[in-house]
């Protein structure tokens, strides 16, 4: 007797077939039939380690053949426990820590953790030192940017534009290179100024770039913004709407992306950003391709207020004046004995901070970037937190990933150009 395989099958099994053969020639569910004989969604992990998430995050999304039905992102692949570090340090040993959060923006996080220390003293800088700080956290912008732009155009197949992207970003490690003395982890700001003032060496390279650099952005805005694979990737893709931006505490261009005005060189302004005139982009659709022209516009933004803070660059010291907290010059330190006491406990026991608790937050590359400090007194916080604006923005992936195609992910995550490094940190 002929034997096929048919008499092998469990019924379940044959049930389960015709009902899936029947589900995809109709288009929809099938009446009366239970969903569990439909077939089981499939559990997908992108991450921690894949190219489109950016560093080390890992999405879990349940997948409905193509289509993402859920998405939970786990996140802290990366920690390394930054703000308990904080708390075994005075102020200023933590400053080489902030380069690693964001480590596509050091000088901006510096920056922000210091200005965090200076409110908390009651201190407030001098007209130079304010602007040479514009200057750091406007060229870390846009270096930050390039980046983000350069990713998120690889991501959806543009290749030259990263190449453009990077060749602009080189010149400005250049320049950081010439501020602090080192390319990528700069640690230039202290606690109640800076390391140096900038040398005559600075000034010809910026004023360089500054009139290289709009030019080849405009190279890269002519390759995207009107090109159709990369507008079809974009346009109403990751659409978040205003009302959600607002409720899950998004900042930066992701919240501005979605209508939201608010950009807190403008709302708050620190630094004398007051004094200098630009404009904040601000997108309507919500969409990756409004996140993307936001972080275009950002940067020349960023290139009209260099160009002011350079043209109106006061003299002038460029820390505040403590005896008490600031180390001596150095020049006193080798040569008298009571320089080199108080140098010596300075740098043992930290500067003498009074008690309380202060915020702030600063307008960095990925949105806003703040410091909660708690004073018990003396060299050391109490307590320091971090408000990682890449880890607030990717608490919208929940929302906004189901309903898209698997493609999609890759450009959303690109649209959100978020760093693992302060995420996790």
């Amino acid at each position: 007797m002929a034997v096929t395989t048919q008499q092998f099958e469990q019924p379940d099994t044959l049930a389960k077939t015709q009902v899936g053969l029947q589900h995809i020639a109709t288009g929809g569910p099938v009446a009366g039939v239970a969903s569990d004989l439909l077939g089981e969604k499939l559990i997908l992990n992108m991450g921690p380690s894949h190219p489109a998430t950016h560093g080390v995050l890992r999405l879990v999304l349940e997948m409905d053949g193509e289509t993402i039905t859920k998405a939970t992102p786990d996140l802290g692949y990366l920690h390394r426990g930054d703000e308990k570090i904080a708390e075994n340090m005075t102020y200023n040993q933590f400053v080489p820590y902030t380069d690693r959060l964001d480590y596509l923006a050091p000088l901006a996080n510096n920056v922000a953790y210091a200005m965090a220390v200076e409110k908390l003293m009651g201190w407030e800088l001098p007209p130079r030192g304010q602007a040479i700080r514009v200057i750091c956290c406007e060229l870390a912008r846009i270096s930050s940017h390039l980046l983000g732009l350069g990713a998120f155009a690889m991501d959806t197949g543009a290749m030259t534009v990263f190449l453009y992207t990077f060749t602009e970003r080189e010149k400005i490690y250049n320049l950081c290179e010439v501020i602090s003395g080192a390319r990528f982890t700069t640690s230039y700001t202290r606690i109640g100024g800076m390391t140096r003032d900038l040398n005559d060496a600075f000034f010809p390279m910026v004023h360089k770039f500054l009139e290289e650099f709009p030019p080849s952005l405009d190279e890269v805005d002519a390759l995207l913004s009107r090109n159709r694979i990369f507008v079809d990737r974009t346009k109403d893709v990751g659409v978040i709407t205003k009302e959600d931006a607002i409720s899950y505490g998004l900042s930066g261009p992701n919240l501005r992306g979605s209508g939201v005005d608010h950009d807190l060189r403008k709302r708050h302004p620190y630094l004398g950003y007051d004094k200098y005139d630009f404009d904040v982009p601000i997108g309507s659709a919500g969409d990756c391709y409004d996140r993307y022209l936001c972080r275009v516009e950002e940067m020349r933004q960023s290139v009209k207020i260099l160009h002011q803070v350079l043209d109106t660059l006061p003299s002038g010291p460029i820390t505040i004046s403590d005896p008490k907290n600031l180390p001596p010059a150095k020049t006193a330190v080798m040569t008298k004995m009571e320089e080199l006491i108080h140098h010596f406990i300075l740098h043992t026991e930290g500067l003498d901070a009074p008690v309380g608790e202060v915020y702030f937050g600063a307008e960095n590359p990925k949105g806003e970037l703040g410091f909660y400090i708690q004073s018990k007194g003396g060299g050391v916080p109490h307590r320091l937190k971090i408000r990682a604006p890449s880890f607030v923005n990717l608490s919208i992936l929940p929302k906004i990933l189901p309903g898209h195609m698997m493609s999609d992910v890759v450009a959303i995550l690109g649209s959100l150009d978020f760093v693992m490094g302060e995420s996790d940190r």
